[in-house]
Protein backbone atom coordinates (compact mmCIF):
# COMPACT_ATOMS: atom_id res chain seq x y z
CA UNK A 1 0.00 0.00 0.00
CA UNK A 2 3.39 2.61 0.77
CA UNK A 3 5.00 1.35 -2.21
CA UNK A 4 1.67 2.68 -4.37
CA UNK A 5 1.60 5.69 -2.40
CA UNK A 6 4.87 6.72 -3.17
CA UNK A 7 5.06 5.75 -6.79
CA UNK A 8 1.41 8.07 -7.06
CA UNK A 9 3.36 11.05 -5.21
CA UNK A 10 5.94 10.78 -7.86
CA UNK A 11 4.22 10.84 -11.12
CA UNK A 12 2.11 13.99 -9.28
CA UNK A 13 5.34 15.65 -8.29
CA UNK A 14 6.65 15.00 -11.85
CA UNK A 15 3.45 16.19 -13.51
CA UNK A 16 2.94 18.93 -11.71
CA UNK A 17 6.45 20.33 -12.48
CA UNK A 18 5.78 19.80 -16.22
CA UNK A 19 2.54 22.21 -15.68
CA UNK A 20 4.33 24.70 -14.12
CA UNK A 21 7.11 24.43 -16.89
CA UNK A 22 4.38 25.09 -19.63
CA UNK A 23 3.47 27.98 -17.72
CA UNK A 24 6.99 29.78 -17.33
CA UNK A 25 7.49 28.73 -21.42
CA UNK A 26 3.79 30.73 -21.99
CA UNK A 27 5.39 33.62 -19.64
CA UNK A 28 3.09 33.53 -16.97
CA UNK A 29 5.46 34.59 -14.16
CA UNK A 30 7.50 37.56 -13.65
CA UNK A 31 10.31 35.97 -11.18
CA UNK A 32 12.70 32.98 -12.24
CA UNK A 33 11.80 29.81 -11.28
CA UNK A 34 14.23 26.50 -10.86
CA UNK A 35 12.70 23.39 -12.25
CA UNK A 36 13.68 20.01 -10.48
CA UNK A 37 12.80 17.35 -12.75
CA UNK A 38 14.54 14.21 -11.72
CA UNK A 39 15.12 15.35 -8.37
CA UNK A 40 11.91 14.02 -7.08
CA UNK A 41 12.34 10.52 -5.76
CA UNK A 42 14.29 12.49 -2.84
CA UNK A 43 11.96 15.44 -2.14
CA UNK A 44 9.05 12.53 -2.19
CA UNK A 45 10.98 10.43 0.02
CA UNK A 46 11.35 13.08 2.43
CA UNK A 47 8.09 14.62 2.25
CA UNK A 48 6.62 10.79 3.38
CA UNK A 49 8.76 10.43 6.60
CA UNK A 50 8.42 14.25 7.59
CA UNK A 51 6.49 14.08 11.17
CA UNK A 52 4.26 17.12 11.93
CA UNK A 53 6.72 19.17 14.06
CA UNK A 54 9.36 18.63 11.69
CA UNK A 55 11.43 21.42 9.86
CA UNK A 56 12.69 21.94 6.61
CA UNK A 57 15.43 24.82 5.18
CA UNK A 58 15.57 25.16 1.36
CA UNK A 59 17.39 25.94 -1.25
CA UNK A 60 16.24 28.33 -4.73
CA UNK A 61 15.65 24.99 -5.98
CA UNK A 62 12.83 24.41 -4.01
CA UNK A 63 9.96 23.42 -6.00
CA UNK A 64 10.15 19.85 -6.17
CA UNK A 65 9.85 19.87 -1.89
CA UNK A 66 6.96 22.71 -1.99
CA UNK A 67 5.13 20.32 -4.33
CA UNK A 68 6.12 17.16 -2.39
CA UNK A 69 4.96 18.40 1.14
CA UNK A 70 1.76 21.06 0.19
CA UNK A 71 0.12 18.74 -2.53
CA UNK A 72 -1.34 21.64 -3.56
CA UNK A 73 -0.51 23.35 -7.34
CA UNK A 74 -2.61 26.15 -7.32
CA UNK A 75 -0.85 27.87 -4.07
CA UNK A 76 2.27 26.78 -5.65
CA UNK A 77 1.13 28.94 -8.97
CA UNK A 78 -0.31 31.64 -7.13
CA UNK A 79 2.64 32.72 -4.89
CA UNK A 80 4.87 32.63 -7.82
CA UNK A 81 1.96 35.12 -9.66
CA UNK A 82 2.54 37.06 -6.31
CA UNK A 83 -1.03 36.77 -5.87
CA UNK A 84 -1.87 37.28 -2.36
CA UNK A 85 -3.86 33.78 -2.14
CA UNK A 86 -0.74 32.18 -3.05
CA UNK A 87 1.61 30.42 -0.44
CA UNK A 88 2.74 32.97 2.60
CA UNK A 89 0.61 35.83 0.74
CA UNK A 90 2.56 35.80 -2.61
CA UNK A 91 5.34 37.34 -0.70
CA UNK A 92 8.42 35.18 -1.49
CA UNK A 93 8.62 34.65 -4.55
CA UNK A 94 10.21 31.17 -6.32
CA UNK A 95 13.71 31.68 -4.86
CA UNK A 96 12.87 32.02 -0.98
CA UNK A 97 9.34 30.57 -0.79
CA UNK A 98 8.56 29.06 2.37
CA UNK A 99 4.98 27.52 3.73
CA UNK A 100 4.78 28.02 7.17
CA UNK A 101 2.25 25.29 7.92
CA UNK A 102 4.08 22.36 6.39
CA UNK A 103 7.12 22.98 8.27
CA UNK A 104 8.90 24.47 5.30
CA UNK A 105 10.45 27.48 7.56
CA UNK A 106 12.97 29.24 5.33
CA UNK A 107 13.87 29.11 2.34
CA UNK A 108 17.12 31.01 0.58
CA UNK A 109 18.64 32.38 -2.64
CA UNK A 110 22.19 32.53 -1.43
CA UNK A 111 24.56 29.42 -1.66
CA UNK A 112 25.10 27.96 1.66
CA UNK A 113 22.91 31.03 3.90
CA UNK A 114 20.42 28.51 4.78
CA UNK A 115 23.10 25.99 6.62
CA UNK A 116 24.22 28.13 9.39
CA UNK A 117 20.42 29.17 10.53
CA UNK A 118 19.84 25.66 10.48
CA UNK A 119 21.89 25.52 13.62
CA UNK A 120 19.79 27.65 15.60
CA UNK A 121 16.59 25.86 14.34
CA UNK A 122 17.91 22.76 15.41
CA UNK A 123 19.27 24.03 18.56
CA UNK A 124 16.32 25.81 19.61
CA UNK A 125 14.89 21.53 18.64
CA UNK A 126 17.08 20.52 21.03
CA UNK A 127 15.03 19.02 23.51
CA UNK A 128 11.72 18.09 21.31
CA UNK A 129 11.47 14.94 19.66
CA UNK A 130 11.13 16.73 15.86
CA UNK A 131 14.52 16.58 13.10
CA UNK A 132 15.40 19.22 11.00
CA UNK A 133 16.32 18.53 7.61
CA UNK A 134 18.28 21.27 5.76
CA UNK A 135 18.93 21.00 2.17
CA UNK A 136 22.02 22.08 -0.07
CA UNK A 137 23.74 20.88 -3.43
CA UNK A 138 27.06 20.01 -4.25
CA UNK A 139 28.09 23.52 -5.19
CA UNK A 140 26.63 24.97 -1.72
CA UNK A 141 29.61 22.20 0.08
CA UNK A 142 32.11 24.58 -1.44
CA UNK A 143 30.91 27.01 1.09
CA UNK A 144 33.08 27.57 4.73
CA UNK A 145 29.56 27.85 5.94
CA UNK A 146 28.92 23.93 4.96
CA UNK A 147 32.02 22.69 6.78
CA UNK A 148 31.68 25.54 9.51
CA UNK A 149 28.03 24.27 10.20
CA UNK A 150 28.81 20.44 10.22
CA UNK A 151 31.21 20.74 12.79
CA UNK A 152 29.04 22.84 15.08
CA UNK A 153 26.12 20.70 14.62
CA UNK A 154 28.09 17.79 16.09
CA UNK A 155 29.26 19.85 18.57
CA UNK A 156 25.86 20.73 19.96
CA UNK A 157 24.96 17.32 18.90
CA UNK A 158 22.07 18.57 17.11
CA UNK A 159 19.76 16.10 15.52
CA UNK A 160 20.08 17.54 11.97
CA UNK A 161 20.18 16.06 8.78
CA UNK A 162 22.29 18.12 5.69
CA UNK A 163 20.51 16.58 2.42
CA UNK A 164 23.30 17.28 -0.30
CA UNK A 165 21.75 17.17 -3.63
CA UNK A 166 24.30 16.34 -6.03
CA UNK A 167 23.92 16.50 -9.65
CA UNK A 168 27.38 17.64 -10.34
CA UNK A 169 27.00 20.95 -11.61
CA UNK A 170 26.91 24.29 -9.89
CA UNK A 171 25.74 27.10 -12.56
CA UNK A 172 27.51 26.43 -15.74
CA UNK A 173 29.92 24.13 -14.67
CA UNK A 174 30.32 20.57 -13.50
CA UNK A 175 32.77 19.32 -10.60
CA UNK A 176 35.73 17.89 -12.42
CA UNK A 177 35.47 21.60 -14.21
CA UNK A 178 35.39 23.47 -11.24
CA UNK A 179 37.28 21.46 -8.10
CA UNK A 180 38.73 18.08 -6.92
CA UNK A 181 36.71 15.54 -5.68
CA UNK A 182 35.43 16.33 -2.16
CA UNK A 183 34.90 12.95 0.33
CA UNK A 184 32.05 13.49 2.06
CA UNK A 185 32.11 9.92 3.50
CA UNK A 186 35.42 10.21 5.52
CA UNK A 187 34.70 13.91 6.54
CA UNK A 188 31.10 12.92 8.21
CA UNK A 189 33.03 9.59 9.52
CA UNK A 190 36.26 11.91 10.79
CA UNK A 191 33.62 13.85 13.24
CA UNK A 192 31.21 11.90 14.12
CA UNK A 193 28.18 12.35 11.68
CA UNK A 194 26.39 10.15 10.31
CA UNK A 195 26.84 9.13 6.67
CA UNK A 196 24.28 7.76 4.30
CA UNK A 197 24.78 7.79 0.61
CA UNK A 198 21.50 6.88 -2.13
CA UNK A 199 22.21 6.90 -5.47
CA UNK A 200 19.16 4.32 -6.93
CA UNK A 201 17.35 6.71 -7.59
CA UNK A 202 14.01 4.42 -6.22
CA UNK A 203 11.68 6.37 -3.47
CA UNK A 204 10.80 3.20 -2.08
CA UNK A 205 14.34 2.49 -1.54
CA UNK A 206 14.86 6.08 -0.65
CA UNK A 207 12.21 6.37 1.62
CA UNK A 208 13.26 2.99 3.65
CA UNK A 209 16.52 3.92 4.07
CA UNK A 210 15.79 7.48 5.39
CA UNK A 211 12.90 6.21 7.29
CA UNK A 212 15.50 3.71 9.50
CA UNK A 213 18.30 6.69 9.37
CA UNK A 214 16.13 9.55 10.66
CA UNK A 215 14.99 7.18 13.28
CA UNK A 216 18.95 6.62 14.80
CA UNK A 217 19.28 10.21 14.28
CA UNK A 218 16.26 10.75 16.65
CA UNK A 219 17.45 7.90 19.17
CA UNK A 220 21.04 8.86 18.98
CA UNK A 221 20.77 13.04 19.26
CA UNK A 222 23.47 13.04 16.34
CA UNK A 223 23.47 15.41 13.10
CA UNK A 224 23.95 13.49 9.61
CA UNK A 225 24.81 14.17 6.00
CA UNK A 226 22.54 12.29 3.50
CA UNK A 227 24.52 12.77 -0.10
CA UNK A 228 22.67 11.93 -3.15
CA UNK A 229 23.28 11.56 -6.76
CA UNK A 230 20.44 12.99 -9.01
CA UNK A 231 20.46 14.39 -12.52
CA UNK A 232 18.55 17.55 -13.56
CA UNK A 233 16.68 16.29 -16.55
CA UNK A 234 15.50 18.35 -19.56
CA UNK A 235 18.15 20.97 -20.25
CA UNK A 236 20.20 20.33 -23.17
CA UNK A 237 24.08 21.12 -23.48
CA UNK A 238 26.07 22.21 -25.85
CA UNK A 239 29.88 21.91 -26.71
CA UNK A 240 32.18 24.72 -25.90
CA UNK A 241 36.10 24.25 -25.69
CA UNK A 242 36.04 20.90 -25.28
CA UNK A 243 33.34 21.45 -22.20
CA UNK A 244 29.99 20.55 -21.87
CA UNK A 245 27.92 23.51 -20.27
CA UNK A 246 24.03 23.44 -19.87
CA UNK A 247 21.58 25.54 -21.32
CA UNK A 248 19.20 27.06 -19.38
CA UNK A 249 20.12 25.28 -16.88
CA UNK A 250 20.11 27.46 -13.83
CA UNK A 251 16.74 28.72 -14.02
CA UNK A 252 13.40 29.14 -16.53
CA UNK A 253 11.60 26.78 -18.82
CA UNK A 254 12.21 24.01 -20.80
CA UNK A 255 11.00 24.11 -24.11
CA UNK A 256 11.01 21.15 -26.61
CA UNK A 257 10.91 18.39 -23.89
CA UNK A 258 11.34 14.79 -24.91
CA UNK A 259 9.25 12.36 -23.49
CA UNK A 260 9.31 8.84 -23.35
CA UNK A 261 6.36 6.45 -22.31
CA UNK A 262 4.34 9.79 -21.25
CA UNK A 263 6.08 11.81 -18.39
CA UNK A 264 9.68 9.56 -18.69
CA UNK A 265 12.40 11.69 -19.67
CA UNK A 266 15.43 9.67 -19.73
CA UNK A 267 14.87 5.89 -19.95
CA UNK A 268 17.92 5.65 -17.73
CA UNK A 269 18.53 5.51 -14.25
CA UNK A 270 18.88 9.71 -14.40
CA UNK A 271 15.09 9.05 -14.29
CA UNK A 272 12.88 8.17 -11.30
CA UNK A 273 10.07 7.21 -13.04
CA UNK A 274 11.79 5.49 -15.55
CA UNK A 275 13.17 3.42 -11.85
CA UNK A 276 9.55 3.24 -11.02
CA UNK A 277 8.11 1.46 -13.92
CA UNK A 278 11.17 -0.68 -14.87
CA UNK A 279 10.88 -2.37 -11.00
Amino acid sequence: MRDSFLKKELIRVRGQQLIINNLINKKKFKIPIHLALGHEALSVAIAQNFSINDKLLLTHRNIHYHLSLSKTLNSSIEAYELKRKGLESGKYGSMNLINKKKGIIYTSSILGNNLPVSLGVAYAQKNKKNVVFVVTGDGAIEEGSFWESCVLAKSLNLKLIFAVENNDWSMYSSIKDRRSKINLKKFADSIGLKYLYLESNDVVDYFKKLKSYKQFIKENSVPGIVEVKLHTLGFKTIQRENKKKFINYHHGGIKDLKFYDNIILSKSKKDPIFVMKSS
